[in-house]
């Protein structure tokens, strides 16, 4: 909103600053992160007040979980919501279909989550909503999303599959774009939820990846960028740095209160929302197949449990000490902090492997 005050600048003022996407991401992180701060303590006292045992545990989960974990609240990725949606709706260009696709497919999977997240509570078990019914609402969340990318895409991409390092190979999806953009978003939001389960473990790979994508959607965004790194380009795209530096904002604001021990947990709420957050990111900006490697952390984990269940249903044996893999480490003996940490670093080095795609040609 913020924006509009470009309308009463004279182009050498102050408000000329709103004109520029760099000023306006600087003040959705601040703003979103202030946010955070502000509202952390106020919504965990809620949370503690409300839940009174806290997030179930997983039975078949690590033992240590059932000791270290207990009692400790859920649904904080509302914090993270609430500074991402205001930070974004102050600081953007109210214009912007991407930013909107984004904030749709942010708020519909939160929702999502905070419905699954009250049902595990309600019935105090860690079993929420069937897979099928949230993996279908999934799904018709991610369809909206895609087909409106697929309108919004100028018409030399529409419905385009883009390849990094390949700057002239473009694949023509026609309408299958629209089932292929959805299963990124689905399996992105479950790939970072399936990631969320030690404390700290999701939301830093995804401040990374969002930071990685941020910097592509604005590079994207500008003729001049994208004319000299010979990428395609994709006008407007530039508007999701600002949603990108709000999540960034409101995960750090989230990760002072959600650091070891963790005094909250974001849930199916948060885990949720961020995965289909930077899987529509990777979808307006062309960069589906750079988001698995910017986002490989989340594939890792998920695949380890597709692997771990058909391994076996085929033989009954297992591939993992547990499944996802952070859970293997902790069998392995490696403390919390240590797995965290380490995947940390991974994430980040994945991060730099899917820029570097913006100039290898």
């Amino acid at each position: 909103m913020l924006y509009l005050l470009t309308g009463y600048s004279d182009g050498g003022d102050f408000f000329n600053l709103f004109r520029y996407i760099t000023f306006r991401a600087s003040g959705a992180l601040v703003t979103a992160l202030l946010f955070g701060f502000l509202c952390g303590r106020p919504l965990i006292n809620f949370l503690k007040r409300w839940q009174r045992n806290g997030q179930p545990i997983r039975e078949d989960g690590p033992e240590s979980h059932r000791t270290t974990k207990a009692g400790t609240p859920t649904m904080g990725g509302i914090l993270i919501l609430g500074a991402v949606v205001l930070s974004t709706l102050l600081w953007a260009k109210p214009d912007n279909p991407y930013v909107w696709t984004v904030l749709f497919v942010t708020l519909a999977f939160g929702c999502l989550g905070i419905a699954d997240d009250y049902k595990k509570l309600s019935s105090g078990s860690s079993k929420g909503l069937t897979a099928r019914l949230r993996f279908g609402i999934g799904l018709a969340i991610a369809a909206i999303a895609s087909a409106a990318a697929l309108g919004a895409h100028p018409p030399e991409l529409s419905g385009a599959l883009a390849f990094p390092i390949f700057k002239d190979l473009l694949l023509d999806l026609g309408i299958f774009f629209v089932p292929f953009a959805m299963i990124v978003i689905v399996g992105s939001a479950n790939a970072v939820n399936l990631t969320d389960g030690l404390d700290g473990l999701a939301i830093m790979p995804v401040m990374i990846a969002a930071s990685a994508l941020g910097i592509i959607a604005y590079t994207v965004g500008r003729a001049d960028f994208t004319e000299y790194l010979d990428v395609h380009y994709v006008p407007g795209t530039g508007e999701l740095l600002i949603f990108a530096a709000g999540l960034i904002g409101g995960g750090l604001g989230f990760l002072w209160y959600n650091a070891p021990p963790a005094a909250v947990f974001m849930g199916d709420t948060g885990s949720l929302a961020l995965g289909g957050a930077v899987g529509s990111i990777a979808v307006a900006t062309k960069h589906e197949l750079v988001h698995a490697i910017i986002g490989g952390i989340f594939v890792v984990e998920a695949l380890s449990v597709i692997i771990q269940v058909l391994y076996f249903k085929a033989t009954g044996k297992r591939v993992f000490l547990m499944a996802p893999i952070h859970h293997h480490f902790e069998k392995r003996g490696w403390a919390e902090p240590q797995i965290v940490i380490r995947f940390w670093i991974i994430a980040l080095i994945l991060a730099l492997v899917g820029l570097s795609t913006l100039k290898v040609r």
